[in-house]
């Protein structure tokens, strides 16, 4: 969902995060992935303006994500 705000592909999250495109397609499968790949994947994403939201921060109490207001 965040990459999807984003509008970015798979090789766009890659090149950002320094990580494979077979990671981020096996981490959206569900699978498993290294805890330093989720970490770079949610730095990349939150650099471009991603927040990530945890129960009950959002109006329906469960976890999201947000893009930010891009700053003036």
């Amino acid at each position: 969902m965040a990459r999807a705000a984003l509008k970015w592909s798979t090789q766009k999250l890659a090149e950002m995060a320094s990580v494979g495109v077979n990671t981020i397609n096996r981490f959206e499968d569900g699978q498993d992935a290294r805890l330093s790949s989720v970490d770079k994947m949610k730095r990349a994403l939150e650099s471009a303006g991603v927040i990530f939201l945890s129960d009950g921060q959002t109006i329906d109490g469960g976890p999201g994500v947000r893009l930010a207001k891009p700053k003036a």
